[in-house]
């Protein structure tokens, strides 16, 4: 009887939650649902096509790293993901932006971006390539860079 009553509050939770938490607009964990995170695209079409989507603050300094990693992004990743990882409207996404935070993005999806691609799924901008010529250890460096970035910006790392 305890199992069944057990069930059934889990049922009816789920039977009057899900209606009410999509009807909110939230996402796993209670999380509200904002542009720019989970499924949901952010708006672009109020900033040029080719003009960067974000104006990243920069740290005063890098770490080692993160200026390996500076190198290897302004040279591989630069020319899709703009300057200081940016974005470029109608190209791709800022990775200075919540959703590429570490807990949503961590280093393996960097990694396997970079060697395998990856179908667009936050933003409208397509799918992205592999990205040729860039070893694991220099995706880590990048990831570094990004990180440091992304910090000096409020991103929670």
């Amino acid at each position: 009887m305890k199992k069944i009553l057990t069930y059934g509050f889990g049922a009816l939770m789920v039977a009057v939650g899900l209606p009410a938490a999509l009807n909110a607009q939230t996402i796993s964990f209670g999380s509200p649902m904002v542009a720019g995170h989970s499924m949901v695209p952010p708006d672009t079409s109020g900033i040029p096509i080719g003009a960067p989507l974000v104006a990243p603050k920069l740290p005063e300094t890098l770490s080692p790293m993160a200026v390996t990693g500076k190198r290897a992004f302004d040279a591989k990743c630069a020319s899709c993901h703009g300057e200081n990882a940016a974005g470029i409207n109608g190209t791709a996404p800022p990775l200075i932006h919540f959703i590429y935070e570490p807990n949503h993005h961590p280093q393996i999806a960097f990694l396997s971006a970079v060697q395998k691609g990856v179908p667009a799924h936050h933003w409208s901008f397509g799918d992205m390539a592999p990205v040729k010529g860039v070893p694991p250890g220099i995706v880590k460096s990048i990831e570094a860079y990004i990180r440091e970035v992304q910090r000096e910006n409020g991103i929670p790392g």
